[in-house]
């Protein structure tokens, strides 16, 4: 994300001027938005009845919604218009379309902690550019993923049945394999752009990662176009990986030389403390604990060493439930602890968010939480 200025204090009011540069800068964006902020850029609309004309203009709206389109890589942001306009009424609703590359001012009557380090993280360039693409493999089924900084994002599935290695059936197999692969290479070629991706990660059970990757790297000598995949082959790596399902790839970003390669990223942060919050769950259950009554109390008692929790909880659209949500994290912060947000795209984030989205790591057992109902 692009900083173009900033007028703000902190738990104050203020505004800032950014551009959207790649699709994390988007959910970035989706997540600094509120209801009640005023929101500032170039838009269209449609002005005239039978004779309708698309008329260019600014407006600054009051934000009443946000959604984010995952595909497109879009927000929609609708509220009422605060703007004197010839064609647009005070008061009349208009939806904004932010994307990347086109610059918006945001406004808000308090800047809090997730507001501000959000701003402070998307626009750290050191982290641009961070990304990797992790193809996850089996026989017959890859998924190809790009992990950013904020967005795990599944950008192809490929299946074909394979028949099964045997006797006669020999070549079948073969000719199914080959399309297989033909198939994620064709996958591989349209989403991977080197000139973003730092890393390739291939990772499956047994030899397929291995197998796929030497077929493309004979490939480039026969096909064109594959220019970019001869002048990066140390960027390709193998990684082990229990099957070619979603499901796996959080163990594929845990391996270490899969870490080194994304220490830029959340996800760097992200897995190891779910890990670790898991593992306590089984090793020493009254250690760790999950939903906001069990959270709440752990740190009423001061118990709480990290605390775990997705963005979904500081975009409630109440103010009150977003503000306590943040003095539980500021608090956390200040007697010592480790607070851990997760983004709500990313695998670990989804796997915290199936457990209430809201978790804690204690420094010492708590035997009775288990009493307390959810």
């Amino acid at each position: 994300m692009k900083l173009v200025n900033k007028s703000l204090e902190r738990n104050g009011p203020g505004s800032v001027k950014l551009v959207p540069q790649i699709d994390d800068d988007m959910w970035d964006a989706y997540n600094l938005i509120a209801a009640g902020d005023t929101v500032e850029a170039i838009t269209v609309r449609k002005i005239g009845g039978r004779d309708t004309e698309r008329v260019k203009m600014t407006l600054e709206i009051r934000v009443q919604s946000v959604e984010y389109d995952k595909e497109a890589s879009r927000l929609r942001v609708r509220g009422k218009n605060m703007t004197k306009n010839e064609y647009v009424q005070v008061g009349q609703y208009h939806t904004l379309e932010l994307e990347p590359k086109r610059p918006f001012v945001l406004r808000k009557e308090l800047w809090d902690w997730p507001a501000l380090e959000r701003i402070e993280q998307s626009c750290d360039e050191t982290a641009a550019g961070a990304d990797l693409a992790v193809l996850l493999m089996q026989e017959g089924l890859a998924h190809l993923f790009l992990v950013g900084r904020s967005v795990t994002a599944t950008r192809a599935r490929v299946e074909v049945a394979i028949p099964r290695k045997h006797g006669c059936a020999m070549a079948a197999y073969d000719t199914a394999l080959r399309d297989f692969f033909d198939r994620v290479l064709d996958a591989f070629l349209m989403h991977v752009d080197f000139g973003l991706v730092q890393c390739v990660v291939i990772a499956s059970p047994g030899f397929t990662n291995d197998q796929f990757r030497r077929y493309m790297f004979h490939q480039t000598g026969l096909r064109g176009g594959m220019r970019d995949i001869t002048e990066n082959k140390e960027r390709i790596v193998l990684a082990s990986a229990a099957s070619g399902y979603p499901h796996s790839l959080n163990a594929v970003l845990a391996e270490k030389s899969v870490m080194a390669q994304i220490k830029d990223t959340r996800a760097a942060q992200e897995v190891p403390a779910l890990q670790e919050f898991f593992a306590m769950m089984i090793k020493d259950s009254d250690r760790a604990c999950y939903g906001p009554k069990h959270v709440e109390v752990a740190h009423e008692r001061l118990a709480i060493k990290t605390l775990l929790l997705t963005d979904t909880w500081f975009r409630s659209p109440d103010v009150a439930a977003r503000r306590k949500c943040v003095d539980l994290a500021e608090s956390v912060k200040k007697l010592g602890g480790t607070v851990r947000v997760f983004s709500s795209l990313s695998v670990s984030g989804n796997q915290l968010d199936q457990v209430t989205g809201i978790a804690a790591i204690l420094r010492f057992p708590l035997p009775d939480l288990d009493d307390i109902e959810m």
